[in-house]
């Protein structure tokens, strides 16, 4: 068995243990799943290691599955699927970890379902025949709808919030399986490899836009991008803590990965026709997004309405990427892959980022049992460990220099000045507002200000922690890790930019 089938199975294996194991033994179940998890993010740990950064595929499988209609078992990893692996496995550990903690109901179906999400993110990153691709997509729906639903705070309305967001996926993903049959017809293969050599629809310009806008719809609803982006802030509302993150965290960055892999490379030319149109796309939802987060009181559903407005960072960074530009010079192909490297380094950005975020909510919320900003006040003198924590991932997510957030967001800035100048001047009114609500709402808010004994009177349960604990050992446990790669991000990027450049190049040689 090679490294990526015991990764990416791994957690199926866990959960058909978990199936065995009984309901009452809630410790085993938990202990079983944390270790699990360890498999996955121990292999992606070495094949990062064992990477060259050549930006070609390694660690190849190939294996015939399907032989009537051609499918095949076929594994790759690459430079740009790598670094998103990695992502996927360590919050993946990090939300178990923390969930053995905080998950006290219908223990062992959370788990199994986490496991098996798990999954289906991995083999997502790592398919390479379009079939497979498409059953990893659709593996990870029912999970999350599961997840939002059973484990959602009442008040939030999980089991709405739950058919939302399967009903959105589901609509997009029956489209996108569509376009895929076309490609196959017209191709005669499902290898992702090989289509873009055979350019799908090459000779029937309306139907290669028919497809691809069938495509882009689906990834784009999960990015999301506005104006598909509304299932997001009911289901991280209604989410418990580890489904918000593993969902702005991984899921997310599905239909972005889906993006460069195959519409990059499929349909080269429809995406360059069609570039400016996406970038605005993204421009309005880096500045609704963070608008909107503006006007939110509930703290994690202004987490949800940011996310919309940096995954908006994301789809400048793309489209700039694929612009079309009067010259064809090595400058422009230096700025394409620019543009390219920074929107995938802010996806991986954006998921330990927001991921810590969404963490920071639950860790307060479990303490408090309300999200209101207008409760909190003054707890910096309080919980001078969860404020410091909160200090750097806010100052993260709003692009500090030396954090994660300011690389990412540079390179997009940098390739997309040169490639469409004015869109991303018009995108700069984000990275203010983005400001302003970290400063304004998360950091005025909860820690400024004094701290009222009597409005707190009565708010907190006895028996969850108290606030004079400030952070428990296993949250601490759980952000440290985040903390730390927000940090050497910032300091040190090249490590994993260089990774992501080879790649970059490759997919982008056919805009040379």
């Amino acid at each position: 068995m090679s490294y990526l089938t015991l990764m990416t199975f791994a957690p199926l294996v866990g959960a058909i243990i978990l199936l065995a194991i009984p309901s009452a033994q809630e410790k085993l179940i938990k202990n079983i799943a944390i270790g699990v998890s360890l498999i996955p993010l121990l292999i992606s740990l070495v094949l990062w290691g064992t990477y060259n950064n050549s930006g070609q595929y390694f660690a190849i499988e190939n294996v015939s599955w399907i032989p009537v209609i051609d499918v095949y078992y076929r594994l790759g990893i690459d430079g740009l699927s790598l670094p998103l692996v990695v992502l996927t496995t360590v919050l993946t550990t990090l939300c178990l970890w923390y969930s053995a903690v905080v998950i006290h109901k219908r223990v062992k179906e959370f788990f199994i379902l986490f496991l098996l999400l798990e999954m289906g993110m991995l083999g997502v990153f790592i398919a390479l025949d379009l079939f497979l691709f498409y059953i990893f997509w659709e593996i990870g729906l029912v999970p999350m709808f599961l997840l939002i639903g059973i484990w959602g705070q009442p008040k939030d309305r999980p089991q709405y919030s739950a058919i939302k967001f399967f009903l959105f996926t589901l609509v997009g993903s029956v489209f996108m399986l569509l376009a895929f049959i076309g490609i196959y017809l017209n191709t005669g293969t499902w290898d992702m490899t090989v289509i873009p050599t055979k350019l799908p629809f090459a000779n029937d310009p309306t139907v290669a836009k028919m497809a691809f806008w069938a495509i882009f719809i689906a990834f784009a609803i999960k990015v999301p991008l506005w104006p598909f982006h509304t299932w997001l802030p009911d289901a991280h509302t209604a989410a418990p803590t580890a489904g918000s993150v593993i969902l702005a965290g991984v899921l997310l960055k599905l239909g972005g990965y889906g993006m460069i892999r195959v519409l990059i490379p499929f349909f080269p030319h429809v995406f360059q026709e069609m570039a400016y149109i996406i970038a605005v796309l993204g421009i309005i939802s880096m500045v609704y997004g963070a608008l909107v987060s503006l006007a939110q009181w509930d703290l994690k559903r202004l987490i949800a309405y940011s996310s919309v407005s940096h995954m908006g960072y994301f789809i400048l960074g793309l489209a700039a990427s694929v612009a079309a530009h009067p010259e064809s010079s090595e400058a422009v192909f230096n700025s394409r892959a620019i543009a390219l490297n920074g929107a995938v380094l802010q996806m991986v950005n954006h998921g330990i980022i927001t991921g810590g975020l969404f963490f920071l909510v639950g860790v307060i919320y479990e303490r408090t049992h309300t999200r209101d900003l207008k409760a909190f006040g003054g707890l910096s003198a309080k919980l001078p460990v969860y404020y410091a924590v909160m200090m750097v991932t806010a100052f993260a997510s709003l692009g500090l220099p030396g954090l994660a957030g300011f690389i990412s967001e540079f390179l997009v800035f940098r390739g997309a000045l040169h490639l469409m100048p004015t869109l991303a001047v018009a995108g700069v009114f984000g990275i203010i507002l983005t400001a302003a609500y970290i400063l304004y709402k998360i950091i005025q808010y909860v820690f400024l200000g004094e701290f009222s004994e009597e409005k707190w009177r009565g708010v907190f349960d006895a028996n969850h922690w108290k606030l004079g604990e400030d952070m428990a050992m296993f949250e601490i446990v759980t952000l440290t890790p985040l903390v730390i790669g927000m940090i050497v991000i910032g300091v040190m990027p090249s490590f994993i930019l260089n990774t992501i450049n080879a790649t970059s190049v490759l997919i982008l040689n056919v805009f040379r």
